[in-house]
């Protein structure tokens, strides 16, 4: 009598519900779900809602200028800013990014290009001490 809600709760591979052409230029925070690829260029920050799947693709002449979280991020383009995978990032042979990677499964092409760092999702790196303070520790011993 009753129907459940029958949507689906991942989404297909390579699924696109949202496409940003080439010549379209977007100034501001997007909030979205679903599948979306970009192939023109975003300044601000994209941001999946919660709860519900998503995926970022950014084609090869795509250009994001800004911070990404979304559950799945693919990359082919110039992505200048920190990137926050729940699920997995992948890089492909013509990424460049500029930023730090936050994941918890990542995959490289050969040929994609980071600036920043890679931080595993459950790595404990916040929790150690910064460089400077061991040799500063280091040096107080002598």
């Amino acid at each position: 009598m009753f129907k459940t809600n029958s949507k689906p709760t991942q989404l297909r591979e390579g699924q696109v519900d949202t496409m940003i052409g080439p010549q379209v230029v977007i100034r501001g925070d997007l909030h979205f779900s679903g599948g979306l690829y970009i192939e023109g260029r975003v300044i601000g920050k994209l941001v999946a809602l919660d709860g519900k799947p998503a995926s970022l693709t950014l084609a090869e002449n795509g250009v994001i200028e800004g911070e990404v979280r979304a559950p799945v991020v693919i990359i082919n383009g110039q992505l200048d800013g920190d990137v926050y995978a729940s699920e997995r990032v992948e890089l492909a042979a013509k990424a460049r990014v500029q930023g730090n990677v936050h994941y918890k499964v990542v995959e490289m092409t050969a040929g994609s290009m980071l600036t920043g760092r890679l931080i595993h999702a459950d790595s404990p790196a916040a929790a150690l001490p910064a460089p400077e303070a061991l040799i500063t520790a280091d040096a107080r011993m002598d």
